[in-house]
This record gives C-alpha cells, sequence and structure tokens, in this order.
C-alpha cells in the first residue's frame, strides 16, 4: 500500500523535530518572542477586549516545537496545541519547560481536528496548510471547532512556489545568494533537511503552486466566515533580519477571519 502524504510528513518532521525546535528555541530566547506576543495578543484582545485572558481557549494547530503556544500560555491564555507528529509534540513540551502542565498538548491531524463543534474562541496556526493535502477541510475543520464569533488566524507563505515557477527560482536563489554575501546562515540547507523528501511532499499537495493569500480568501468565502482579511506584510513585523533575507521572495502572510 503506497504510504499517505501524511505519514510521508510525520517521517520528515520527525527527522526535523530536533533541529526545528532549536530555531523555535531561537525564537524564544529573542526579540521574535515579543514581536509575536504583541502581534498575536493584540488581535485577540481586539476581538475579546473585555475578557480575561485565562477564559479565552485557544487552539494552535500544527504547533511543531510549541512556539506559539508557549508565549501564549505565558501570557496567561487557555491553551490547547496539537500536531501529528510526536516527535514534534515532544520538543514542543520540552520548550514549554514549567508550563507544559498548563498547556494540553494532542497528538491529532490538524485536517480533521476530533474536537467537539464550538470549542474554542481562537484558532491559530503558522506555516502549516501550505503542506496539507487537504487544505480547504483543515479551514472547514478550523471553523467547525471555533464558537460562533471565534477568530481564526492563520500565518503562512508561498513556500516552494520555486518548484514551479522558474521566475519563482530566480528569486529563490538570489535570496541564497544575499544569505552567503551577508554572512548569515541558510535556514533552507540546515543538515537535517532532506530537499528531496519535502519535494516529494510538495509535489502531493495542492498549495505548493497555488496563488496565495487569495486562495485561502476565496476558500473562507466559500466557508462563509465572516470579516476576512488578508495581511501581506505581517512579515514586517514579526520576523527576524536574517528572516528577511532567507525568505525575501517568499513573505509571511496572515490571514484573519471571524466566525459568524
Amino acid at each position: 500500500m503506497e504510504e499517505t502524504v501524511l505519514k510521508k510528513a510525520e517521517k520528515y518532521w520527525t527527522r526535523r523535530a530536533a533541529g526545528y525546535s532549536k530555531v523555535n528555541q531561537e525564537e524564544l530566547n529573542g526579540s521574535q518572542r515579543m514581536k509575536w506576543l504583541r502581534k498575536l495578543d493584540g488581535r485577540i484582545r481586539q476581538q475579546y477586549p473585555d475578557q480575561n485572558r485565562a477564559d479565552i481557549r485557544i487552539l494552535d494547530v500544527g504547533t511543531g516545537p510549541g512556539f506559539f503556544a508557549v508565549i501564549l500560555a505565558e501570557a496567561g491564555y487557555d491553551v490547547t496545541a496539537v500536531d501529528y507528529t510526536p516527535a514534534m509534540l515532544d520538543q514542543a513540551k520540552a520548550n514549554a519547560g514549567a508550563l507544559a502542565d498548563r498547556i494540553r498538548f494532542l497528538r491529532m491531524d490538524g485536517q480533521d481536528l476530533e474536537f467537539p463543534d464550538n470549542t474554542f474562541d481562537v484558532v491559530i496556526s503558522r506555516n502549516l496548510t501550505w503542506g496539507l493535502e487537504h487544505p480547504k477541510r483543515a479551514y472547514a475543520s478550523w471553523k467547525r471547532v471555533l464558537k460562533p464569533g471565534g477568530l481564526l488566524l492563520n500565518f503562512d507563505a508561498n513556500w516552494y512556489h520555486h518548484l514551479y515557477d522558474a521566475q519563482k527560482r530566480e528569486a529563490y536563489e538570489r535570496d541564497r545568494d544575499a544569505v552567503r554575501e551577508q554572512g548569515m546562515e541558510d535556514y533552507n540547507t540546515a543538515p537535517d533537511i532532506d530537499e528531496a523528501a519535502m519535494e516529494e511532499i510538495v509535489r502531493a499537495v495542492p498549495l505548493g503552486k497555488i496563488r496565495r493569500p487569495q486562495w485561502d480568501r476565496k476558500i473562507l468565502k466559500e466557508l462563509d466566515m465572516g470579516e476576512i482579511k488578508a495581511d501581506t506584510e505581517v512579515w514586517k513585523d514579526v520576523w527576524s533580519p536574517a528572516e528577511q533575507v532567507n525568505f525575501a521572495s517568499t513573505p509571511l502572510f496572515m490571514v484573519a477571519a471571524v466566525k459568524e
């Protein structure tokens, strides 16, 4: 039987769990911690100005090594974090440290959440949807578990479009040149990155060559989400200087929507 995309992704991220966790640890120990917290907390407080943070239930989908879960739990929110890869959850628990007991860590497929309807006030995710086999189904599942009036925040980028587009490939290579010229670490050539395995996954999922966030806005509208907005310059607020050089051709965007 052919291995599913989900299982291939689990194997890939199991191998990369420790290395990817180091990236999250750098974020937790650097200026990005507060940059991201200001961005997330500001948008959540805008949606729930009169509620105590402890009463706001947040679901972090595809938590990876737990960066969002950690900073939001530390800020006082009620946080549940899910990921399909057990090795990532182990890293997340370790990164949470003393906060681990305040975060519910669960193994779950982000495309088919197992929570009851109307469970969470906020659903957040980062760098996940691009690699999903069924991203529209994921959005539908996220909407289902949101309470009416609940907030969805998804941060992602057009990762790996350079595999399909010659101009984007040239831009990607210019990023590599810029990284070398400035003496920075190249985040795309870490020793634990299996390029062949990642390319196999990318070519098996739909968003590797679909223009976003236009696609996200369209799908969320089809799902009857309200107040749909896209911020294509959010990277300026949350990325480190090294990230801005490494990923200049694939800027991070934020999609925000409210369940009516």
